[in-house]
């Protein structure tokens, strides 16, 4: 989808609050519902990569994914919110202003209108085993650095997926993960240690609504 569609003005708004020279993670997805894993993968990330904060871009819609039972945005986004509970991290709907459900329009978005910040993808390990898929993840992995979390037990199926073989050269030791976000891209780390399985497809009730509520 084209970035013709982005009202500048809304972005803006559609962005959490920054200042110059921060060091941003970026954790896309549905959101459908959000959960302790989440939460979990975004304070770990802070941690060991050193940010200062992590935005969750709430998507209108995942392109690999069914979307029938998909929940309405400003109620995954109020969610999120509240499964965050961490000032460090924010919620944004900046996919839905920029009227795109992929990637790489989102981060041409941002680098372009936010050049002073140093922003770093957030993935986990199951969406590097099929990041191949995404559309112009080449494109992707050359303009933002990538941190993949470990999800056991998608270990091995990541590392031998054809993106992380394509871009084996550009890996860091998970020793000098700090460093990530002021590599040039393409660089990526590949994070262990987080022993949290949690997902939003298990937390999902055959009819689409989210377990523990009606």
């Amino acid at each position: 989808m084209s970035n013709k569609f982005v009202v500048p003005r809304f972005v803006a708004q559609a962005v959490p609050p920054h200042t110059e020279g921060m060091r941003i993670g970026l954790l896309g997805g549905s959101f459908n519902p959000p959960h302790q894993a989440h939460r979990a993968i975004s304070r770990f990330a802070l941690r060991r990569l050193q940010l200062d904060r992590v935005w969750w871009l709430v998507t209108p819609g995942n392109p690999l994914k069914e979307n029938g039972n998909l929940h309405e945005l400003g109620a995954r986004m109020q969610a999120a919110r509240d499964v965050a509970d961490d000032p460090r991290i924010e919620v944004s709907c900046l996919e839905s202003v920029i009227r795109t459900r992929y990637t790489i329009d989102t981060i041409n978005t941002l680098r372009r209108r936010f050049s002073g910040l140093r922003f770093v993808w957030i993935m986990g390990a199951d969406n590097l085993a099929q990041f191949h898929r995404w559309q112009d993840w080449r494109r992707i992995a050359g303009q933002v650095p990538m941190a993949v979390i470990d999800r056991p037990p998608q270990s091995f199926r990541a590392l031998a997926s054809p993106a992380a073989q394509a871009l084996s050269r550009y890996r860091l030791p998970e020793s000098k993960a700090a460093l990530l976000a002021d590599q040039s891209a393409p660089a990526w780390v590949f994070l262990t240690g987080l022993k949290l399985n949690l997902s939003s497809t298990g937390l999902r009730n055959p009819d689409g609504s989210w377990k523990g509520t009606k």
